[in-house]
């Protein structure tokens, strides 16, 4: 008995000293718990997926401003390293510090962007200070308005007399086709983007944004920008989106809408040709002018907006093709508002538009999103008329050419097509795109070898990367 009593003690002592235990153990959990930062509510219906062959995938969801904080929240280092590399470019390029850029941005831009992208341009910025980025709004603007501050750069110094700090960079290859001239009969839709290499191995986000007013949409597009900036897109409502910059261009209007609002606008409120080009050609400001090629996958129909800030023009089918390759069409916006040549064979822009030509005609019927593929990574010359990866050829290879040939970029200069997407009738049905990052073709560019090679890009070295040649993935909207 007394064994047993004690036992019985022993036992009863033990669950109160773990309860006891148990007890304390809560309450130092819940005191931890109080000083960790708690879960933002804003975050909740965002995501960001694992890497895939070079691209980042993330869902952004909401209120503008919600929009924004995810954007910022999930891709902080992302918007760093991008901020960073666009400042060393920009300052370098235009001969500017990035004050300037930023002084610009809050003067020029900001009053004519509408409430619902400075919601969401501010959230980027919150959201990136959040998790521990030094940047603020004006930083976030100025990024995003990267693409045309050397328009208003070219047209400041005209106004003064003084001489361009550089030439508006040309920016990619690209073609739209129905009817008769694909496999069958609906729209196929391809781009290449061509810019710098160190900006073009960060021009790797796939943005899946289901915003609270207006279409769901899918688009590449940089950390920090709340547009695609090489402008390739699909939406819920039927548009297919992409564009091509005119070569030479020099108008702007500095108290104009910037592009980056018009294009975000466009690709998240059109529901038609009409709609996209009412929306792009509202404030036009002349900045980052593009031929844009648009397609309504609802009805087959493809377009090309030609968006000089003078001259525009719009071209419609739906039977035939239109291609872009910063070659302008419009005969009086290449005399009123370029300084382009469209005689001279040997030029990019007019080698690539004839190469395009050729490639669509030779295919008229078969062609599909595989063969768009295939076209995106072609290297034939048609000024030498052979296959020689240069400046001239629709997959870009400026590193490789003695030439350069670009008002832009010089001899062997780190340049070129640095990304392709393509998307057809039943992929954008169904929200998809293929996207491909580095030169589609398959070759590769290693940057020491460049640098050792190249010693007048040295200025370069801080950002520049490797481009590996990445294979095609399929990309989904959530």
């Amino acid at each position: 008995m007394g064994g047993q009593l004690t036992h019985f003690y022993y036992n009863n002592e033990m669950r109160r000293t773990a309860a006891v235990f148990a007890v304390l153990v809560m309450a130092l959990a819940l005191a931890l718990a109080s000083r960790e930062p708690q879960a933002d509510s804003r975050l909740k219906h965002a995501s960001r997926h694992a890497e895939q062959n070079g691209w980042i995938w993330v869902h952004l969801e909401g209120r503008p401003s919600d929009i924004g904080y995810q954007h910022g929240y999930l891709l902080a280092s992302e918007i760093r390293d991008t901020l960073e590399t666009v400042t060393l470019e920009m300052t370098h390029d235009e001969k500017k510090d990035w004050q300037f850029f930023r002084e610009k941005a809050q003067s020029m831009l900001w009053p004519h962007v509408e409430a619902e992208y400075r919601a969401e341009l501010q959230g980027i910025a919150d959201g990136a200070v959040a998790h521990g980025v030094k940047l603020d709004l004006w930083d976030v603007v100025a990024l995003n308005a990267w693409l045309e501050m050397g328009y208003f750069d070219k047209w400041d110094a005209r106004q003064h007399d003084l001489p361009s700090p550089s030439a508006t960079p040309e920016h990619c290859s690209a073609f739209v086709a129905t009817g008769s001239y694909t496999k069958d009969g609906r729209v196929v839709i391809a781009h290449n983007n061509w810019t710098s290499y160190e900006t073009g191995e960060r021009w790797n986000i796939i943005f899946d944004i289901a915003p609270a007013q207006g279409n769901h949409f899918l688009m590449d597009g940089m950390a920090g920008l709340i547009h695609s900036g090489d402008d390739f897109g699909v939406n819920s409502a039927g548009m297919m989106i992409t564009e091509t910059t005119i070569s030479r261009f020099n108008g702007f209007d500095p108290g104009g809408v910037p592009e980056f609002v018009r294009a975000r606008k466009a690709i998240q409120y059109s529901a038609s040709i009409d709609d996209f080009a009412r929306i792009m050609k509202e404030g036009n400001n002349g900045g980052y002018a593009n031929n844009w090629l648009v397609a309504d996958r609802k009805t087959n129909e493809i377009a090309s907006l030609e968006l000089g800030l003078k001259n525009v023009t719009l071209d419609r089918t739906r039977d035939g093709y239109f291609v872009g390759s910063n070659f302008p069409v419009n005969e009086k916006l290449v005399r009123e508002e370029t300084d382009f040549d469209p005689k001279n064979a040997s030029d990019s822009a007019n080698a690539r538009h004839a190469r395009w030509l050729q490639l669509v005609e030779q295919n008229k019927g078969k062609i599909d999103a595989r063969a768009a593929e295939r076209f995106l990574a072609d290297h034939f010359d048609t000024f030498e008329n052979k296959v020689d990866p240069d400046e001239r050829t629709l997959c870009g290879h400026i590193d490789k050419s003695p030439r350069g040939a670009l008002p832009w970029a010089g001899p062997y200069a780190p340049v070129g097509a640095v990304q392709s997407k393509v998307s057809d009738a039943a992929m954008a049905e169904a929200m998809t795109l293929r996207a491909a990052l580095g030169h589609s073709c398959g070759s590769g560019f290693k940057a020491a070898g460049q640098l050792s090679k190249h010693t007048e890009f040295a200025w370069e070295r801080p950002a520049l990367r490797d481009m590996p040649s990445r294979p095609w993935t399929t990309f989904s909207a959530q």
